[in-house]
């Protein structure tokens, strides 16, 4: 596949969402809806709260489709950004009505904002990393695997393996790194790096 496909891919989405072909939005949804929905249940923790977001994304962009820019990144990350931005809302409203009963401080409600917004941020890098290195970080993490281990069971050198792991743990130290405050809602310049 080129290496330009995905953008190509991006910009015809967006001319066919802005020309109204409802087939776009179907096929959109179906490529995406499952990580919209697992960005916001990641930060909410909550079914139906998920299942809210992902409608509203989806109906943003379809009554929005020129809040887009493919010049500016990747619909996914694009995606990603709304999904986020509009959990985060939802959570503080949430942990605010919460905390207005008497359920917490301040404090306790910006920890809980930021864990699950790097959460969420966390599970974006893991999903949109090459799969090489997602592979690599699977076996370290999930299967207790060091990197000669990592080598061996991906046919790998151990150097390779080394890199492997050291990049893919490089691209998750930046799921901590706190996104650009008073970004707006939509299609802010580089979103594609928000996430």
């Amino acid at each position: 596949m080129p290496k330009d496909a995905p953008r190509r891919w991006d910009r015809r989405m967006q001319q066919r969402l802005a020309h109204g072909e409802a087939a776009a939005l179907g096929e959109l949804y179906d490529r995406f809806a499952s990580l919209v929905h697992g960005l916001a249940h990641r930060v909410l923790g909550d079914e139906s709260g998920a299942d809210r977001i992902t409608r509203e994304v989806f109906a943003h962009v379809w009554e929005n489709p020129d809040a887009y820019d493919p010049k500016q990144g990747p619909l996914r990350s694009w995606l990603a950004t709304l999904t986020h931005e509009r959990a985060v809302r939802r959570l503080r409203r949430t942990e605010s009505a919460a905390l207005a009963e008497g359920g917490g401080t301040p404090e306790e409600l910006e920890r809980k904002v930021r864990r699950a917004s790097a959460a969420a941020r966390a599970d974006y890098i893991v999903t949109a990393m090459p799969t090489p290195l997602r592979a690599a970080l699977e076996l370290a993490y999930f299967q207790r695997r060091d990197y000669r281990q990592a080598a061996a069971d991906l046919g790998v050198t151990e150097d390779e393996a080394r890199r492997r792991l050291r990049l893919g743990l490089q691209l998750l130290s930046t799921a901590n790194d706190t996104p650009s405050a008073g970004r707006a809602s939509g299609a802010s310049p580089g979103y594609g790096k928000a996430l």
